[in-house]
């Protein structure tokens, strides 16, 4: 390999995929790539794919004819959910040059002896049962936090999903290497932690996938806490069922983990929560719901939910309405139901019409506006502690608590990657909120 080409990366989906995205562009820095913006001329451009929306799958195309427009000669490579699910779909795509999937894609750089463009996308794919071992990943460099892998794959059998067929079965790091990776994030001046996976929640299956479970997720959380250098940890989205209230107790009574939690609903109704194949029903929600905010009353817990699942009536909509808007949450990620290759919900009857899902959509996105307003509102007042971004968007500088407030200030390039102490005061017409410093900071 020729020395000092350069590498940019583009990535789609979640914060594993970030995660997984920078762990493959260190191991392009250790074969001397030097990477840069996908915006700009590369030699090779690596794109981390998504597959849980129909809309991530049409991006793709979009994202290859941005790279060739920058760079025509350019190596086009795609990994990632959708590389593992339709490899030959997306080398068929005009311009891609090479597909890895899921046991492949930590292994990148082995398949870059020649960069030249290839009639056809070469695929080198596998069968989702070889998954079964696991690699370690965090991001680190782009933002002022890191996001930790501690898990990855599902052995949850959810009728839309495609996840365990991408990412094959649930297997989790060894507990001494989440461990140093963490240490490793804290060395480089990151100031918070975000823990993610596919479902975090079963971590401590053993990291070849076995069923001995070697620590349980309690037992990560407590031994995280007591790495020296982090300021926070995160704790990212977690199955309702695998919430213990052992968790949500240590969480309220820690320096580093913070009061955010984001806890996957998908459906208020228990019908359609029992067509999804979930693992528990809305009574046990409620209870975990309630369980938070008892300890932790200024709590920001966030909701995944999905409108327009085969059989989801008018009436079930509505009870998920309903169940939402009388639950004491701070906002929503709402997910249009999309149908999936290869899932059980795809051959089910009672096809939700398209624009009756777009619907649906739209009343749960106002619903998650007014929800959270009313937790900022609820906030005002009160002195929490921001941790401030790196980009300057419009003159302004954004941060967000520790309960997942995002406020606004000015730009200023001191107040970068520092963590202070705020009164919130009001909130601005953008939705974001102003406040001003409880130790007087020196502009």
């Amino acid at each position: 390999m020729n020395a000092r080409k350069k590498v940019a990366f583009y990535t789609l989906g979640c914060k594993l995929n970030f995660s997984e995205t920078s762990t493959i562009a260190r191991s392009f820095t250790d074969e001397g790539f030097d990477r840069v913006d996908f915006s700009e001329q590369a030699d090779i451009y690596v794109i981390n794919t998504c597959s849980v929306t129909e809309n991530a799958d049409k991006r793709f195309k979009t994202i290859v004819k941005q790279a060739q427009k920058t760079n025509p000669k350019a190596f086009v490579a795609a990994v990632g959910c959708y590389a593992q699910l339709k490899p030959q779909e997306l080398a068929d795509v005009d311009g891609v040059d090479l597909v890895l999937g899921a046991t492949e894609k930590f292994k990148i750089t082995d398949y870059l002896n020649d960069l030249s463009k290839n009639d056809f996308g070469e695929v080198h794919s596998c069968e989702i049962e070889d998954a079964d071992f696991y690699v370690g990943s965090y991001s680190i460099g782009d933002r002022t936090r890191a996001f930790l892998k501690v898990q990855d794959g599902c052995d949850y059998k959810c009728t839309y999903c495609t996840i365990p067929l991408a990412r094959g079965i649930s297997r989790s790091d060894a507990l001494e290497n989440v461990l140093k990776n963490a240490k490793e994030i804290a060395e480089q001046d990151i100031k918070e932690i975000v823990l993610t996976g596919v479902n975090i929640g079963d971590y401590g299956k053993g990291e070849f996938g076995n069923k001995k479970h070697e620590h349980t997720f309690f037992e990560l959380v407590k031994a995280l806490d007591e790495v020296a250098g982090i300021e926070r940890l995160r704790i990212s989205s977690i199955e309702p069922n695998l919430l213990k209230n052992e968790t949500i107790d240590f969480v309220s009574n820690s320096n580093t983990f913070v009061p955010h939690f984001h806890i996957p609903l998908q459906s208020g109704s228990n019908d359609i929560l029992k067509k999804m194949k979930r693992r528990y029903n809305r009574e046990l929600y409620v209870d975990r719901v309630s369980r938070i905010k008892e300890v932790l009353p200024h709590a920001c817990i966030g909701v995944d939910v999905i409108v327009g699942f085969p059989g989801e009536t008018n009436a079930h909509f509505l009870e998920t309405y309903h169940f939402l808007n009388e639950l004491d949450i701070s906002y929503l990620h709402v997910f249009t139901y999309s149908e999936r290759d290869n899932t059980e919900a795809v051959d089910m009857d009672g096809v939700v019409p398209m624009n009756v899902r777009h619907k649906r959509s739209k009343m749960l996105r106002g619903l998650s506006a007014k929800k959270r307003r009313a937790f900022y509102e609820s906030q005002l007042g009160t002195t929490r502690t921001v941790l401030f971004e790196s980009e300057n968007k419009e003159g302004y500088i954004h941060g967000f608590t520790e309960n997942y407030v995002k406020v606004k200030t000015p730009w200023n390039p001191d107040l970068v990657n520092t963590l202070h102490d705020i009164e919130l005061t009001n909130i601005d017409d953008d939705g974001l909120v102003r406040f001003e410093f409880v130790n007087e900071f020196a502009l």
